[in-house]
Order: C-alpha cells, then sequence, then structure tokens
C-alpha cells in the first residue's frame, strides 16, 4: 500500500512528464498590506503559473485577491495571549488548518508554496513540507517574525527584505532580495486629486488600516502648514471617529486611496508609519520622510525597519510616546523650508531602492518548483 508521500510523488512524476502542464503555486499571505502587496508583486512576475491563494476570511485579502486569483480561507489566529483555555482553542483551530492546508495541497497537485509569513504562514509550511514540497518564504522586516524564525530552517530559502534580518536567522538558508512593489510604483500615473501643480504637498499614510494616533498628531499640526500654503493627503483608515474634525480646502482626508504611487509621485514629504511594504514604496518613489513607527507591532520591528531609514539620511524617526504635535509641526516647516534637506534625503531613500525585487523572488520560486 503506497504512502501519502508516495502517491503525492506519483502525481507529481505524472505532472512532470505533462510538457504541457503548468507550475502551480500556492501562495499564503494574509491581513494587511504588508503581507499582501509583494505577494501580489510575486505573482504578477509568474503569469505562466496557476496560482491560488491561502487566507483568512474577513481580512484585506477578501477585498484584493479574488479578482485575480481563487481564494481559500482557513480558520487560523496568532498566540497572543498567555496559555489557557483561550490557548487549546487556538491549538485546535491550529491543528484543523494544518489539515486543511494538506487537503488543499494535495486535490490541488500543488507543485510548492510561497509566503510571506506571519501566522498564517506557520500551517501552510507545515502542511507543505509533511508533502515533501518546497517552500519559499519572504521576510520583509528588518527583524524577522517569530513564526518566520521558527519555520525558516523547514523552508527551501528565506528571503528577506532588508539584509540586516539574515543575523536574526540562524540554520536558515537566506537571500537579499528587498521587498517587491507593485508594478504601479516603478511607472506611476499622475494622481486623480484637483492639487495645484506649484504648492507642497504632504502625503500621510498610515499603513493599509490607517493609524489613529497619527491622525490626531497631524490634524493638531496641520494648520501650520495650511498657513504656508501646503497642503495633505491624508489616508485616514476607516476606524477613525474624528475623522471629520478637521475642514480645509487644502486638506483631503480619505479612508483609503487606490492610487497611492500616483500621490507618492506628487508628494514633496510623507509622514508614515516605518512597516516594510511602506518604506519600500518610499524606497522605489525617492521620498523623503517623517517616520513614526506603530509602538505595538511585534517585537517593535517598526522601529527595527525605520532605524535604517533613518541612519541612511532617508528619513527622520520619532517615537510615537515621545511626538508631540508641536514637534511634528515644526518638523514639517523645517524640512519645507529646506528644498536642499529634501532633495538630499530623496536620493538617499532611492539609493535603497531594488526595483527588481519581484524578479528576483520570482527567479527563487522557478528554481526551486521546476
Amino acid at each position: 500500500m503506497l504512502t501519502e508521500k508516495q502517491k503525492f510523488d506519483r502525481q507529481a512524476a505524472s505532472l512532470e512528464g505533462n510538457a504541457s502542464a503548468p507550475r502551480r503555486l500556492l501562495i499564503a499571505a494574509s491581513g494587511t498590506g504588508g503581507h499582501l502587496f509583494p505577494a501580489l508583486a510575486l505573482a504578477e512576475q509568474l503569469p505562466d503559473y496557476q496560482i491560488e491563494w491561502l487566507g483568512v476570511p474577513n481580512r484585506l485579502e477578501k477585498d484584493l485577491v479574488p479578482a485575480k486569483y481563487r481564494l481559500n480561507t482557513i480558520a487560523v489566529e496568532g498566540f497572543q495571549q498567555r496559555l489557557g483555555l483561550g490557548s487549546l482553542k487556538i491549538v485546535g483551530k491550529f491543528a484543523t488548518a494544518i489539515r486543511s492546508c494538506r487537503e488543499l495541497l494535495k486535490r490541488g497537485k500543488f507543485n510548492g508554496v510561497f509566503t510571506t509569513g506571519g501566522y498564517i504562514a506557520a500551517p501552510a509550511i507545515i502542511a507543505a513540507r509533511s508533502l515533501g514540497l518546497p517552500v519559499i518564504l519572504h521576510e520583509a522586516n528588518a527583524i524577522p517574525g517569530k513564526v518566520t524564525r521558527f519555520f525558516g530552517p523547514w523552508c527551501q530559502t528565506v528571503a528577506v527584505g532588508f539584509a540586516p534580518a539574515e543575523k536574526f536567522l540562524t540554520g536558515c538558508k537566506t537571500v537579499y532580495t528587498s521587498t517587491p512593489v507593485r508594478s504601479q510604483f516603478l511607472a506611476p500615473e499622475k494622481h486623480d486629486l484637483p492639487i495645484p501643480d506649484d504648492v507642497p504637498l504632504i502625503a500621510v499614510i498610515g499603513g493599509s488600516q490607517g493609524a489613529v494616533a497619527v491622525n490626531k498628531l497631524v490634524r493638531q499640526s496641520a494648520k501650520s502648514w495650511f498657513e504656508k500654503c501646503a497642503w495633505v493627503v491624508h489616508q485616514t483608515g476607516e476606524n477613525d471617529p474624528d475623522v471629520a474634525n478637521l475642514q480645509h480646502p487644502y486638506y483631503y482626508p480619505l479612508p483609503f486611496y487606490n492610487n497611492m504611487a500616483g500621490l507618492l509621485q506628487r508628494a514633496n514629504l510623507v509622514i508614515s508609519r516605518a512597516g516594510a511594504g511602506s518604506l519600500t514604496e518610499l524606497a522605489v518613489m525617492g521620498k523623503p520622510a517623517i517616520l513614526i513607527p506603530y509602538p505595538f507591532a511585534a517585537e517593535d520591528h517598526q522601529t527595527y525597519n525605520a532605524k535604517i531609514f533613518a541612519d541612511a539620511g532617508a528619513a527622520l524617526v520619532f517615537k510615537q510616546s515621545e511626538l508631540t504635535p508641536e514637534i511634528l509641526r515644526n518638523q514639517v516647516l523645517t524640512l519645507l523650508e529646506s528644498p536642499d534637506k529634501l532633495q538630499q534625503m530623496s536620493e538617499v531613500a532611492f539609493s535603497l531602492a531594488v526595483k527588481d525585487s519581484a524578479e528576483r523572488l520570482a527567479k527563487l520560486v522557478r528554481q526551486f518548483l521546476e
């Protein structure tokens, strides 16, 4: 009687014997733009592959993925609490998620898995390796997450978005690829907002879900910027109860803006969180920034990300707990009045960009799946 591995190997051999059969890749990426956008950029570089997606219900992937790829969902969550009865439920969901991933991989006759980490990566990696399938993991942050550090050695390779991350990944095969950006950032179109061409523009981006604390600081600071004829486009997210508290002809609050590439191309200065995806987009666009790392990010990874840009001279970094409206107001005004400084920061940011990151990742996928 054949073992599960032997059955799978036989199926794989059958596919390999058919020269016309495309490679099949399962992408496990869920939750935030930082996980999803690099994976979508990678997928664009594999037009000859049959790609399906693994996510969880009611997260950002339900809005971004189904138009392009079949979305499969599993119920899984991270261990963010102390051990107890709640943990037992999570363990039960985790075991069920592994079984669901195994069934999906077998039923779909996939050739391998690509994941951008996070808690959805764990069941996908375990299931794939139990079937002898290769896994390529991409870690975008300067300090790798727990899942990456624990399961990285299980993968064929771990591609890192920041070179310093490699020192945290003992026992892993690592390669520096930077982090892919969506194709529109490589050839951006103009934005569609009615902003004059001859005024300074500040873009405020809090990540794919907004940032309420940053929003409050900006609203408390912006009137002084308006007095200097600066305009503000503010991506507020959808969870800010005070979004209507500031109204001004030079102020555009938007819950979400689809043409972020066009906005960044026009912006003179960006105020942002320090997620790896956002920083990569700033680098590719060559934009100077004031960074306010999210203080509750896992293992404070946004601070590590921001430090790389600050040390290079591409950004100013402030702890949220220490940043007052007065400090933010004055720092922005100082930069807007210093065009040479902004230009220098812009050039440094652009020097940090790796524009062919998606192609590098696609080459890795092909290396291990073909």
